[in-house]
């Protein structure tokens, strides 16, 4: 399959050919410096000027080029707010979704539509996939994606983080370590998208947990034209003092800010570097400021996921600028960041040659720069999508609802039951060699003590404590969202059992989402293990989809979705329910390493 990849952006369009079979693109056009006396498109060695050109034109001047065939049209969309998690065919009805949306991407959205109505006029016979900015972050925590108003105001206007960049985060994620010849989902990682919209990610075992944007492009980094963070009473302040309308100060933050308002010499990281040698004193503070931004991000992050194992720069930025590279690693050394600066003045990356170390030898945490290729990731997700439509409805996958309960050593059995004690069966379980246990024990948090919390057998070699997000809060406790068996930098808690107590320093989790999945299950859904799926199941006549569940392939396993006791009560789920799988979000073999 060949599919054309476009990807507008706030000031800039690119357009490719991904084939499928060869893995690699086979042409790639691109406009640029859009809505500026500036504007021009590069279609190979030609740069057409098209001053103060628009999308629409640009796309114009680059379709009219364009000699390829291909088999599907993929579109980036920044926004796609509560409406859409995962890709879709793009209908009139998802063209009037994201029209809706429009207020929260005001730079973006409208960009995308106008790539997406020019390219159905062209090519009506041919599928148009959407996919968004905003599905990686998906799996964001609520403590992460909620902001501090009334909660009945946020569930009614749907006011909430959803962060932006996604394929790009996900990408560079799934780059570095198939660099670092390392899992993704063995990694914590630090993403930087750096270019005229920027953001950073903490990317935690594979999946987005903070996000610097949040529910429009305009909170976090300083940007090109957008301010990024600001206090809410300096927005108020300044409309009162220069009696702007919301629409106005909306227009103000989002196309006069940033770095073209700080700096006065526009939105151009290269201008403005230029005007910073050149002693522009506003140019140098501009810089300063944007770094300082980026690094406080790290930082906050770093402290968040419990320590960082890579640091990646990617986009336009990211990618070419060894002094913002520079600025932003500096002090970065407490945390186990070492930057070699020879390494990064001398760095450079392509689609081709797409990761540059530029760490020290002796530095515990990896800084690397990778090339992003946020078409790639669209073209690859947007095949996925059409090869997987509705292809399982008729394939059940049975639900079961785990209560909380404990895994154990035998060192925990001795102080918690004597010396010697074996593990009792009490009944079996679903899965092939598990049961329940006789035994029971108490966690004790430092807020409640939740008693007779069944154990899990057989015996385990490190201690996991699986437990609800209400069990969560009732013990005084922030568990983690892990795959089973992830227990490293989760919270501790003090077991007791009738021959005494047993401490463990880290072991409690909130359990993801996940498949067991036997191997001819899995060729039977045509998915593998470590795929992240999506699946469907109709509750009371609603149907809900349950994203961000993890497939795991063993021939020790029979096929079973387990969800917490919290999201089943949620979703008026009961034993007994069944789901299809809706489709998949993340092929785990897209990304591995090339050679």
């Amino acid at each position: 399959m060949r599919v054309l990849v476009i990807n507008c952006g706030s000031s800039s369009v690119k357009i490719s050919v991904y084939d499928q079979s060869l893995q690699k693109h086979i042409f790639s056009y691109k406009a640029e410096r859009l809505g500026t006396t500036e504007a021009c498109v590069i279609i190979g060695d030609r740069k057409i000027e098209i001053p103060n050109g628009n999308h629409k034109l640009a796309l114009e001047k680059i379709v009219q080029s364009c000699s390829e065939e291909f088999d599907a049209i993929v579109h980036r969309v920044v926004h796609g707010g509560s409406h859409f998690s995962q890709p879709v065919r793009i209908t009139s009805d998802v063209i009037s979704q994201i029209e809706k949306i429009i207020p929260l991407a005001p730079l973006h959205n409208p960009a995308n539509i106008a790539g997406i109505h020019a390219s159905i006029a062209i090519f009506p016979e041919l599928p148009h996939v959407a996919i968004f900015d905003t599905a990686f972050h998906g799996t964001l925590p609520r403590r992460a994606y909620s902001y501090a108003i009334p909660r009945s105001l946020a569930k009614k206007h749907n006011v909430r983080r959803f962060g932006f960049h996604g394929p790009s985060h996900e990408w560079v994620a799934n780059r570095a370590s198939s660099y670092l010849e390392q899992n993704v989902e063995d990694l914590r990682i630090i993403t930087c998208h750096l270019g005229n919209g920027a953001s950073c990610c903490a990317v935690e075992y594979g999946r987005s947990i903070e996000t610097s944007m949040g529910m429009t492009p305009l909170e976090g980094l300083v940007m090109g034209t957008r301010s990024g963070d600001i206090d809410p009473g300096a927005v108020f302040s300044l409309m009162r003092a220069e009696d702007l309308s919301p629409e106005e100060m909306e227009e103000f933050l989002n196309r006069s800010s940033g770095l073209h308002g700080l700096s006065g010499v526009g939105n151009d990281m290269r201008d403005i570097a230029q005007a910073a040698e050149d002693g522009n004193d506003q140019a140098r503070l501009s810089i300063h400021v944007y770094a300082h931004r980026i690094r406080k991000y790290i930082g906050a992050y770093s402290a968040i996921m419990g320590g960082v194992d890579a640091i990646v720069f990617t986009a336009g930025v990211g990618e070419n600028s060894a002094r913002i590279r520079q600025q932003v690693a500096q002090r970065l050394d407490f945390l186990g960041a070492r930057l070699d600066l020879e390494k990064n003045r001398e760095a450079r990356v392509s689609k081709e040659n797409d990761v540059a170390d530029i760490s020290e030898i002796r530095s515990r945490v990896s800084i690397l720069v990778v090339a992003t290729d946020e078409e790639r990731a669209m073209a690859e997700k947007a095949i996925e999508f059409l090869e997987q439509e509705n292809p399982n409805q008729d394939l059940q996958i049975p639900i079961a609802i785990s209560a909380r309960h404990l895994h154990v050593t035998q060192a925990a059995v001795d102080s918690l039951f004597g010396k010697g004690h074996t593990l009792r069966e009490y009944k079996p379980i679903s899965q092939p060699g598990q049961f329940a246990c006789v035994e029971k024990v108490d966690i004790i948090g430092p807020r409640r003590t939740i008693q007779g919390v069944r154990i899990i057998g057989p015996l385990r070699p490190k201690v996991q404590v699986e437990i609800s997000r209400t069990d969560e809060f009732s013990l005084g406790i922030d568990a983690p969202v892990r795959n089973s068996g992830d227990v490293a930098n989760s919270p501790g808690v003090i077991l007791r059992g009738p021959n005494g107590d047993y401490t463990i320093s880290e072991g409690v989790i909130c359990a993801r989402r996940h498949i067991h999945m036997h191997p001819n299950d899995a060729k039977r859904f045509h998915v593998s293990d470590r795929d992240v799926v999506e699946v469907s199941i109709n509750s009371d006549g609603r149907d809900l989809t349950f994203g961000d569940v993890l497939v795991r392939v063993s021939p020790k396993y029979v096929l079973e979705m387990h969800i917490d006791t919290d999201e089943a009560n949620a979703a008026q789920i009961s034993r007994g329910f069944s789901g299809i799988l809706a489709g998949v979000s993340n092929k785990a073999h897209l990304c591995k390493k090339r050679v």
